[in-house]
C-alpha cells in the first residue's frame, strides 16, 4: 500500500531518492537502501493521546488526514523512517468496544479485523487503567503482534498512580512501555520495542485468563482438538477453543466444512450451557464482555497501586474494604470456615438416624426374601451396608456443597483468592491455587479438575499434589466417628474445624518442600476476577449442589459398591469348618442367651482374623505397628484406598459388633475400650494425609498426566503420613 503522506519533509533532510522509495513502499524492504517497512495500527479508546503520540514518534513529521474508504470518518495517516525502518502509522478512531455501534467505531472494527497491517499499538490511558484495558483484551484476541503504550504516565504518577509495567506484561503476554506524548518520556524505548517486535517472526501468544467455569471449558474444547489432531494454520488450539466458544463468526465460517465441526457442535452446546449457569444472561457476547470487564478490574487492581485515596468507594469497593482488610481479611475468612463446619457436624447428624433406620429396614426386608445364607450375607452386610454407610453422610456433604456454592455465587471466594495469594507465594503456590484447594474440602475429584485453571504446569503439578492434605466430604465419617468417641459433643465441632485446618496447614508447608526441592522456578504472576457482589444465584447453587451430590451418589453406586462386595468377600472367605463346628458346639451347650452371644462374637472374630482380610492386616501389621495400630486398623486403611467412606462400616465389621455407621454408640464404645487416645490421634492424622479415594486417582493420572505421577503421590503422602503419625503417637503418649 502507498503512503501519500510522504514527502522530502517528512523524512528531514534526507536526499530525494530516499525520500521517493518511502512514498512507494508497499510493505516490503526497499532495495535501494535496505529500509524495512512497517504498517502499524494505533488503536486506543477516546481521548487517550493516540494524535499526540504520533506526533512524539513520528519527531513533527506531517499528519495526512484523509477520509476511510466508503465512508466520511477522517483518516489519519503518518509515514517516517527510523533505525532501518519505515513506518507507516494509521490512526484509528477512538473506541470503546471492537464491537461498538457508533460509525467510528465500525470504522476501527472493519480495519482491525480485515486490513492488512503488521501489528497494532494500543494506547491506554494510565489515569483510567481498568476502563482501558477492556478494549486491550479485545485486542488481544485479534491474534495479531501488539504492543501496548502506557500513555499520560507522567499524570498517572501526579495521581499516585503506580502501575507495575513488568507484572502487566506477565500477565498480557504483550511488550508494554510506559510514554508520555507529551514531555516524550519513553518514546525512544517504545520505538524500539516496535522495531523488536516487527523483526520478530513469531508473535507473542497473549495469557487472557477467564473465570474458571470458562476456563474449564476451553481446556476440553482444547483437549479435545488435541486429541482428533487438529492444527490451524495461524492460532494455537486455545485460541481456537475461544473462537468456537464465543461464537467467531470468521472461525465458524473456516471450519464450517470440516468434519470435525459435527462432534464439537454438542460439546460446544454444553460448555455454553454450563457457562450460563455462572451468569444471568444466555448471551454469549454478554457473557464474554462480563468476563472482560471482571478481568480488567482483576489486572487494574493487581498492576496498579493507588497512593493516594479515592474519593469516593462504591457498595463493592466498602465491602472490600472489610473482608480484604490487609489484618483482618484472613481471621473473617476463617471465621465464616468455622460456622460452616459447625453447621455441617450439627445441621448434618439430624437426618442421620432416619437415613440409618431406613437402611437398616430395607437390608432387613431385602434379607428375609433370601434364602442362601452366603448370598444374603453379601447383599446385606456386603452392598446394602456397604453403600448405606455412603448415603448416611450424604446431607454432611450437601451442607459442606451448599456452604461454599454461597461463597462463590456471592463474589467472596475471589476475594479470599486475592487475599491469600501473598500468603500462598511464600509457600511457592500460586494465589489462583486456593478455589481448588477449597473444592477438596467437599470432593477431591472436582478438586483436582479445577486445577485446569493454573496455566503454569509446576503450580498445578503442587497443586495436584497437595490437594490429598485438604480433607475432603468421604473422610468426614470418620472424623465424626474418632471425635465423637474421644471427645464430648460440645467441643466436637471444634475439633473437626482443628483437623481440617491442621490439614489445609500441613499442605502449605509440603508445597513449599515441593517448590523448593522439586518442582523449582519462579513464580507465575497472579490475576483473577474480581466480580461485583451480588445476591445468592439460588440456579447456580442448585446446579452446584446437585451435581456434586450426584456425583457423590455415583460413587456410591460403583466404587463403593465394588469396595463393599470385595470386602464383604475377603472378610468372609476361607471358611473353617472344624472352627465352626467346635463353637457350634460350645454355643449349644452356653445356658444363657448372653454366653450365647459371647461366644458368637468370639466365633467372628476367629474367622475375621483367618480371612484373608485378617491375612492382609497380619501381614501389614508391622508397618502400622509403630503408629499403634492393630491389624484392624491397619486393614481399615488399606480398603479405604478405594473410598473413605468404607473405612467406618470395616471397623465395624472388623471389630465384631455388626452393621455400624458413625453414630453407633457401640463401636465408639468398643473404639474407646480397644483403641488409646494417641492411636486415635496418629490414625486420624494418618486419614488425613494419606492418598485420596481410587476415583480421585484415576482423575489424578489424567490431570497430571501419566501413572508415574501417581506412584510419585503414593510413595510422596504414605510417608508423609506414616512420619506425622508416628510423631502425633509418641507425642500424644508423652504428654498423657
Amino acid at each position: 500500500m502507498a503512503c501519500s503522506s510522504c514527502s522530502d519533509d517528512n523524512i528531514g533532510k534526507r536526499d530525494k531518492k530516499i525520500g521517493e522509495n518511502l512514498c512507494t513502499f508497499k510493505g516490503e524492504a526497499t532495495k535501494e537502501n535496505g529500509l524495512h517497512a512497517i504498517k502499524i495500527a494505533l488503536a486506543g479508546q477516546p481521548n487517550v493521546g493516540k494524535s499526540m503520540l504520533i506526533n512524539a514518534l513520528s519527531g513533527g513529521n506531517r499528519v495526512k488526514v484523509g477520509n476511510f474508504s466508503g465512508v466520511t470518518v477522517d483518516k489519519l495517516e503518518v509515514c517516517f523512517e527510523h533505525h532501518c525502518h519505515l513506518f507507516d502509522l494509521i490512526d484509528l478512531p477512538g473506541t470503546y468496544s471492537i464491537d461498538g455501534f457508533t460509525q467510528e467505531e465500525k470504522v476501527a472494527k472493519d480495519f482491525l479485523l480485515n486490513e492488512d497491517y503488521d501489528l497494532i499499538l494500543n494506547v491506554v490511558d494510565s489515569t483510567n487503567l481498568q476502563r482501558n484495558l477492556l478494549l486491550s483484551l479485545e485486542l488481544l484476541e485479534l491474534n495479531k503482534k501488539m504492543v501496548i503504550a502506557l500513555n499520560m504516565s507522567d499524570e498517572a504518577k501526579k495521581d499516585g498512580i503506580d502501575i507495575d509495567k513488568n507484572l502487566l506484561e506477565q500477565l498480557l503476554g504483550v511488550k508494554v512501555v510506559k510514554v508520555s506524548a507529551k514531555s516524550g518520556e519513553g518514546v525512544e524505548e517504545l520505538l524500539k520495542v516496535l522495531h523488536e517486535e516487527a523483526d520478530h517472526n513469531e508473535r507473542a501468544i497473549p495469557k487472557v485468563t477467564y473465570s474458571d467455569a470458562v476456563e474449564e471449558e476451553l481446556l476440553k474444547i482444547e483437549q479435545f482438538l488435541k486429541e482428533r489432531g487438529y492444527k490451524h494454520h495461524v492460532l494455537t488450539l486455545r485460541e481456537v477453543s475461544i473462537g468456537l466458544l464465543f461464537e467467531d463468526e470468521k472461525l465458524y465460517k473456516e471450519l464450517h466444512e470440516n468434519p470435525i465441526m459435527v462432534e464439537l457442535y454438542p460439546l460446544l452446546l454444553d460448555a455454553r450451557e454450563h457457562i450460563y449457569t455462572h451468569h444471568e444472561t444466555k448471551d454469549i457476547k454478554e457473557i464474554k464482555a462480563a468476563e472482560h470487564a471482571a478481568m480488567a478490574r482483576g489486572i487494574a487492581l493487581e498492576v496498579s497501586k493507588q497512593r493516594s485515596k479515592p474519593r469516593s468507594l462504591t457498595l463493592t469497593q466498602k465491602i472490600d474494604s472489610i473482608l480484604m482488610h490487609k489484618y483482618f481479611g484472613i481471621p473473617i475468612f476463617l471465621l465464616f470456615m468455622w460456622i460452616l463446619f459447625q453447621l455441617t457436624f450439627k445441621f448434618g447428624a439430624m437426618p442421620m438416624d432416619y437415613i440409618d433406620s431406613a437402611i437398616s429396614s430395607f437390608g432387613d426386608f431385602i434379607g428375609s426374601h433370601i434364602g442362601n445364607d452366603s448370598i444374603r450375607s453379601l447383599v446385606v452386610d456386603g452392598v446394602i451396608a456397604g453403600v448405606g454407610a455412603v448415603l448416611l453422610f450424604l446431607p454432611n456433604i450437601i451442607i459442606l456443597y451448599i456452604g461454599i456454592a454461597l461463597l462463590e455465587t456471592t463474589g467472596y471466594m475471589s476475594r479470599v483468592a486475592f487475599i491469600l495469594d501473598g500468603f500462598f507465594h511464600k509457600f511457592g503456590l500460586h494465589g489462583k491455587s486456593f478455589i481448588p484447594l477449597v473444592t477438596g474440602f467437599g470432593c477431591t475429584v472436582p478438586a483436582y479438575m479445577a486445577t485446569r485453571t493454573l496455566k503454569s504446569r509446576k503450580d498445578r503439578l503442587i497443586t495436584l499434589f497437595i490437594l490429598g492434605f485438604m480433607s475432603c466430604g468421604a473422610r468426614l465419617p470418620i472424623y465424626v466417628l474418632f471425635t465423637g468417641a474421644f471427645f464430648s459433643e460440645a467441643v466436637a465441632g471444634n475439633i473437626l474445624f482443628l483437623i481440617y485446618i491442621s490439614g489445609a496447614l500441613l499442605g502449605l508447608v509440603m508445597a513449599k518442600i515441593l517448590r523448593v526441592f522439586v518442582f523449582k522456578g519462579e513464580d507465575e504472576p497472579f490475576v483473577m476476577e474480581l466480580p461485583r457482589y451480588r445476591l445468592p444465584s439460588l440456579k447456580l447453587i442448585w446446579h452446584t449442589v446437585y451435581s456434586n451430590a450426584a456425583s457423590y451418589l455415583k460413587k456410591a453406586g460403583t466404587f463403593i459398591l465394588a469396595a463393599s462386595m470385595i470386602i464383604w468377600f475377603a472378610s468372609s472367605f476361607p471358611k473353617d469348618r472344624e472352627l465352626q463346628k467346635s463353637y457350634q458346639a460350645k454355643i449349644e451347650m452356653a445356658k444363657t442367651k448372653e454366653q450365647k452371644s459371647k461366644l458368637e462374637v468370639e466365633l467372628k472374630a476367629k474367622e475375621l482374623e483367618n480371612s484373608y482380610l485378617g491375612k492382609i492386616g497380619k501381614f501389614s501389621e508391622p508397618f502400622f505397628a509403630p503408629l499403634g495400630f492393630d491389624w484392624r486398623l491397619s486393614v481399615a486403611l488399606e480398603t479405604g484406598l478405594a473410598a473413605k467412606e468404607v473405612v467406618v462400616s470395616t471397623l465395624g465389621v472388623l471389630y465384631s459388633v455388626g452393621e455400624v455407621d458413625e453414630n453407633s454408640d457401640t463401636l465408639k464404645e468398643i473404639l474407646r475400650k480397644n483403641i488409646d487416645l494417641a492411636t486415635a490421634f496418629s490414625f486420624i492424622v494418618f486419614v488425613m494425609i494419606y492418598l485420596p479415594c481410587f476415583a480421585a486417582s484415576a482423575v489424578f493420572v489424567r490431570e497430571a498426566g501419566g501413572w508415574k505421577y501417581l506412584w510419585y503421590q503414593f510413595i510422596f503422602t504414605t510417608a508423609v503420613a506414616w512420619i506425622f503419625s508416628f510423631l502425633t503417637y509418641n507425642f500424644v503418649l508423652y504428654i498423657t
